[in-house]
Order: C-alpha cells, then sequence, then structure tokens
C-alpha cells in the first residue's frame, strides 16, 4: 500500500466545485512532466486519495467514485497535489503504474495532434515532455531509424570510443567555460555535454527514464559526508 499523503480536504483552501459538486483534475507524471489524463473528482475522491495515497476519481457515466488501476492494475500512485489561482482546478503529481494512464492502452491520453482521431492503443505517440526527455526520443529515434548525414549517428556508429572521446573533450570545455565564469557559454556547453550523455545512454540501452528515476530516489537520501 502506497503511503498516504500528508494532509486532507481539510487542510486545503476552499476549492470551487461544479454544481455537480465535481471539479476537475489533471494527472501529470512526477518524472518528465507529461498530461497523462484529465478526469473528476468529488470531495470523497479527494479525501479517498490523501488518505490512501492511490487516485481516486468519481466517474460521470457510472455515477460512482472509481478507484484508478482498480480492475487494469494501472494504479497512480499520488506524489502531490496542487490547485490553481481559481481554486477549480486540481493538478496531481502521480506515478503511474504500468506507465499506462488511457483506457485505450497508450500512455497518455493526449495522443492525437492532427485532425483525425486515432484508436490510441500502445503504439500511440507520447505526450509531450520536458526538453530533456524529448530530446532523448530524437536520439533513440535515430538510433533506431537512422537518418544520412545525421551527427547523431555518426557518433552512434562509432561506438563507445567516438562517443566517449567526445564526452571527454565536451567535459573539459564545460570545465574551461565554468573557468572563465561566462553564463552562456556554461550553458551552451552543459547542453552539449548533456547531449553526447544521452547518447552514450542510447547506445548502451539505457533510458532517460532510468537517470530519472535515479535522480528522484535520492532526493531526501541521507547527506554524504
Amino acid at each position: 500500500m502506497t503511503e498516504p499523503l500528508e494532509g486532507s480536504l481539510q487542510s486545503l483552501p476552499p476549492l470551487r466545485f461544479n454544481d455537480a459538486g465535481l471539479i476537475p483534475a489533471i494527472a501529470q507524471d512526477w518524472l518528465d512532466g507529461a498530461v497523462l489524463m484529465v478526469a473528476w473528482m468529488n470531495r470523497e475522491a479527494i479525501e479517498r486519495t490523501l488518505s490512501s495515497g492511490e487516485v481516486h476519481y468519481w466517474s460521470r457515466s457510472r455515477q460512482e467514485l472509481w478507484h484508478k488501476g482498480a480492475t487494469s492494475g494501472h494504479f497512480q500512485r499520488l506524489r502531490g497535489l496542487r490547485y490553481d489561482c481559481d481554486a477549480d482546478v486540481l493538478l496531481l503529481t502521480i506515478e503511474q503504474i504500468g506507465d499506462v494512464a488511457c483506457h485505450t492502452g497508450a500512455r497518455s491520453c493526449f495522443y492525437d495532434q492532427g485532425p483525425l482521431a486515432t484508436a490510441g492503443g500502445a503504439e500511440a505517440p507520447p505526450p509531450p515532455a520536458d526538453a530533456c526527455t524529448e530530446l532523448m526520443r530524437v536520439i533513440e529515434g535515430r538510433r533506431d531509424q537512422p537518418e544520412p548525414g545525421s551527427y547523431t549517428n555518426k557518433l552512434l556508429e562509432g561506438g563507445d570510443n567516438r562517443i566517449l572521446k567526445k564526452i571527454g573533450e565536451e567535459s573539459a570545455e564545460f570545465v574551461m567555460a565554468c573557468k572563465d565564469d561566462d553564463g552562456p557559454a556554461i550553458a551552451g556547453e552543459a547542453a552539449d555535454l548533456l547531449f553526447h550523455l544521452q547518447v552514450a545512454l542510447a547506445h548502451h540501452g539505457v533510458s532517460w527514464r532510468q537517470v530519472q528515476e535515479v535522480l528522484a530516489a535520492r532526493r531526501g537520501a541521507p547527506r554524504r559526508g
């Protein structure tokens, strides 16, 4: 059982529910910020979510409380809860178990962007995410579907020898930018270094999400001496 998030509905400011006693809730991935779904909550759904640590919604079609994942196994563990400036929309930061939030089997309900709606499913495009996650997707795309003349593919074709050599060079350039206390140069060299690190990750089949999970696990860890 997930540890419940501290607090209760009473600890929140007065929320603005609609005439049906509902408030919209946006579920956002706790690591990459991707919006996974939007649903409705009533007071009981919020209380159940806060007390259990697993997200509950209100189903308007079934007119009943809905424990997300109870039938599919795709539970949502609550990592944080915020409300907007008007207190009439909730933002749930969640850990999506199984990485599937949509009933179609897609990671997110927000997979369509063209004029024609699709059926979603496991092959649906991923939702927009943070810049580093998007960059990794491009790199992995080049790895899986090489493009002639691509710098990324030249690195991948060269394997560790070429990739690690570039990481060494970029690391030295980052250090020199820091020594010069040149803010724009530091940012640029950090971006170059990060790109080449991600190429190395892709080459070895390590996902960016694995790195994010390690960083997240270190939050609040005992300080090293």
